[in-house]
C-alpha cells in the first residue's frame, strides 16, 4: 500500500535522521516527492510504501518526535490505492 504525506518538521529535529530510521525501523520505503529545508523549519512531502501495519507504526513514531504529519487526500490519493489494488 502506498499512501502521499506532508511533514512538517520543527526546528529542534531538523538535523535528526528521521527517513534513515524509517527505512531501517519499519519495513518501508520512503520516496521524497519534494522538500523545502532552512535552519528554522523542515517541509517535506513523502510517499511511503509498506504494509498498512508498518505505515502506521512508521506515521506514529513520526508523530513521537514532534513531526506535523498530514496525510493528503483526494485524486493523487485515490490513484495510488486503486493502483495497488490492481496489483493485489
Amino acid at each position: 500500500m502506498k499512501i502521499k504525506i506532508y511533514c512538517t518538521f520543527p526546528q529542534v529535529i531538523i538535523r535528526e535522521p528521521l527517513l534513515y530510521n524509517l527505512g531501517r525501523n519499519f519495513n518501508v520505503i520512503p520516496n521524497i516527492r519534494g522538500a523545502s529545508v532552512t535552519e528554522e523549519s523542515g517541509f517535506m512531502a513523502l510517499e511511503l510504501e509498506g504494509s498498512k501495519e508498518e505505515l502506521d507504526q512508521a506515521l506514529a513514531y513520526l508523530k513521537e518526535k514532534g513531526v506535523r504529519v498530514d496525510t493528503v487526500e483526494g485524486e493523487e490519493a485515490q490513484e495510488s490505492k486503486e493502483s495497488q489494488e490492481s496489483k493485489d
